[in-house]
């Protein structure tokens, strides 16, 4: 059993990314994609992720500082265009976004690497991912920063505005996890499906667990 103070620096920050990507897990994907003022597209994945909002609908995502404290494009071109759609890959697209995290010169079109086609996203100016199942377009609300060291976040809260969603995946009420064929991210190069499921009632509002009976 180990344990840390934190603010006595026993662990580098590597060591607790580690850590966080190891047991923080499986996280979701959000693959997002951005324009810089000039038109030119962005498309990346981050695995630091997850719904913070119904009413207003909003999604949190969090890129880190890169090795040398400096932003990834995602980041700079919300500053610029404060727009963005963030995809739900599934199973299916999970070589074209692993292709889409490669570190390429800002100005390169990762949609051009991995081979994707782009398609207008309604209520924003950023692309799409043709072949996403379900994708987000967004607006951006806030950009809450954690400081410039390296592998600080920067944490994104992007309002939806707009949704596409395949029939096969969505029926009004239900997501098809079959259709979507959800993965999330796990440490180093591992990935989880969400194929072997079960099932654990939620208890009654008010309820708890039982308890043992009081002896008299």
């Amino acid at each position: 059993m180990s344990d840390y103070l934190l603010e006595e620096a026993t662990l580098s920050s590597g060591a607790i990314y580690r850590l966080f990507s190891g047991s923080v897990c499986p996280r979701p994907i959000a693959w997002v994609s951005t324009l810089d003022r000039d038109g030119n597209a962005n498309l990346a994945p981050f695995s630091f992720f997850n719904v913070v909002s119904v009413t207003p609908p909003v999604l949190g995502f969090s890129p880190l500082l890169d090795g040398e404290g400096q932003p990834k494009d995602t980041i700079r071109n919300l500053e610029q265009v404060g727009e963005c759609v963030i995809h739900i890959s599934g199973e299916g697209l999970v070589e074209e976004m692993n292709a889409t995290s490669a570190g390429l010169p800002h100005h390169e079109d990762e949609f051009a690497l991995a081979g994707l086609e782009k398609l207008p996203m309604a209520g924003v100016s950023v692309p799409r991912v043709a072949g996403a199942p379900v994708a987000f377009g967004c607006r951006l609300r806030e950009i809450i920063r954690f400081g410039d060291q390296p592998l600080a976040g920067n944490l994104v809260l992007a309002e939806v505005v707009s949704i596409h969603v395949d029939d096969a995946v969505w029926n009004g009420r239900h997501v098809s996890i079959d259709a979507l064929r959800p993965i999330g991210r796990m440490a180093g190069n591992d990935y989880a499906r969400t194929s072997d499921l079960f099932v654990v009632e939620r208890p009654a509002s008010g309820s708890a667990m039982s308890r043992p009976a009081r002896g008299g």
